[in-house]
């Protein structure tokens, strides 16, 4: 019922709207759904008679909430509590997204307060620069991270990747936040060891993820249960945000900003797609392999998990990508010493993961492929096998993670189109990231000691 009000007010009808509601059971395949048919006088009531309670629109700028206390821990306790019981928060303690901190959170642009970035689905709340600041002030940020937020805020909210649907849907979609260029390394974004956390020594990605998640419930109004029909949850505290290892791409590799939307390596960009979940995949032999062996082993590992019929595959075929393969620095070397680029990988695990004809039509996965809106995509079903999307280049192959060689991390994804762009700098950029060193130390080595 919550997810079926947000899209009312999201389509910018009442949020009161007439409804008529069942339980589950005459939804499920092959259930009774006379209920429905005896209900046909409530629904031209509704349809004829309804009028709206409510006679005034949205608050632009609603009232400051002034929370009065015996000292600051005093009703920094509280605020949480309201903030909980009015369902704000995510579950975790907030900072206090007072005014003096969320003007120092906006010395991270150079864009105006009221600079509107979009409309937040299923409910469709207004995100502006300070909504955005808001909650990375409320998520413990810092202002050299709003220009990564901004931007990936910008990508998700490109209708070209649909965020009302995943924002509602009952499956455990999140957000994963990939950032190339240098910006990644001022502000101590993770590459690395842990980069999908927790990292006490790199804290960007979990703050940025985390003001990410605030926006999408308080904003978008998905909230577990009511605004989103998310069965699982999945990554809902701080979504995936996490750099490229640029420094550890083998020779002649482009990043994965440069393969998807053509912005010159040494360009800060994000790159945003939405996962369903993650599997970890041993990558090296036992030890007794010879490397080209073990090399082509672990593909196959690999492929065996793109290799699923999932239904998410229908919805990203024709335009999206199937999901998004971590790689070490270590692994990616060794590839590359073998002779393997990244279009021979990518183009391998296309080949090998295809899925035979007779398994798309015992797992159903026929139907949604029928399903689909583009014709490319209902047509594909005459391939025998079926490829997981339409041309190689549509995986996301990402070289980060830990500089060993034991494991590859798949993030299977349910995304028409990857989005993303450039990020934007204000022109103070120089000076906040100089404060940043001498409030939480240099990074060296890739090593930060806060």
């Amino acid at each position: 019922m919550g997810v079926v009000r947000n899209a009312m007010a999201g389509l910018g009808f009442d949020q009161d709207a007439s409804m008529v509601v069942f339980p589950i059971a005459p939804f499920l395949v092959g259930s009774d759904i006379s209920p429905v048919e005896a209900a046909f006088d409530r629904f031209v009531e509704g349809l004829t008679e309804w009028q709206p309670r409510s006679r005034e629109t949205g608050l632009r700028q609603p009232p400051k909430v002034r929370i009065e206390a015996n000292g600051f821990e005093a009703a920094l306790d509280r605020m949480n509590r309201q903030f909980l019981m009015n369902a704000w928060g995510d579950g975790l303690p907030l900072n206090a997204p007072t005014g003096e901190r969320v003007s120092w959170i906006l010395e991270g642009t150079d864009l105006p307060r009221d600079h509107l970035l979009g409309k937040v689905m299923p409910r469709g709340g207004i995100a502006t620069v300070e909504t955005v600041a808001v909650s990375l002030a409320a998520a413990g940020g810092r202002p050299e991270y709003l220009p990564v937020l901004i931007a990936a805020m910008e990508a998700i909210l490109d209708p070209a990747i649909e965020h009302d649907k995943w924002q509602a849907t009952s499956g455990s979609t999140f957000p994963v936040v990939i950032v190339n260029g240098p910006i990644a390394q001022q502000i101590r974004l993770n590459s690395g060891f842990g980069l999908l956390g927790p990292d006490p020594q790199h804290p960007a990605g979990a703050s940025i993820g985390r003001a990410i998640r605030l926006l999408l419930q308080n904003v978008g109004g998905a909230l577990p249960s009511v605004g989103t029909m998310a069965m699982f949850g999945g990554m809902r505290y701080t979504n995936a945000v996490f750099a490229e290892d640029e420094d550890g791409l083998p020779a002649g590799w482009t990043t994965v900003a440069e393969d998807r939307f053509g912005i010159p390596r040494g360009t800060n960009a994000v790159t945003v797609f939405v996962a369903t979940g993650a599997s970890n995949i041993v990558r090296r032999g036992v030890g007794k392999e010879a490397p080209d062996e073990e090399a082509e082993q672990s593909l196959h590992r690999v492929a065996s998990y793109l290799r699923s019929p999932s239904s998410h595959y229908s919805h990203s075929w024709a335009r999206g990508t199937p999901g998004g393969l971590l790689m070490s620095r270590t692994v990616a070397n060794q590839f590359a010493g073998l002779g393997w680029d990244k279009d021979r990988i990518k183009t391998f695990l296309w080949e090998k993961s295809r899925i035979p004809a007779s398994e798309v039509r015992e797992t159903g996965l026929y139907q949604w492929i029928k399903a689909a809106p583009e014709p490319e995509t209902i047509a594909s079903t005459e391939l025998d096998p079926w490829p997981i999307t339409r041309t190689p280049e549509q995986l996301i192959l990402c070289v980060a993670g830990g500089h060993h060689p034991t494991h590859n991390f798949w993030m299977q994804a349910m995304t028409p189109q990857v989005t993303g762009g450039e990020i934007r700098l204000p022109s103070n950029w120089d000076m906040l990231v100089a404060r940043g060193d001498e409030e939480l130390g240099i990074c060296e080595g890739g090593v930060c000691v806060i």
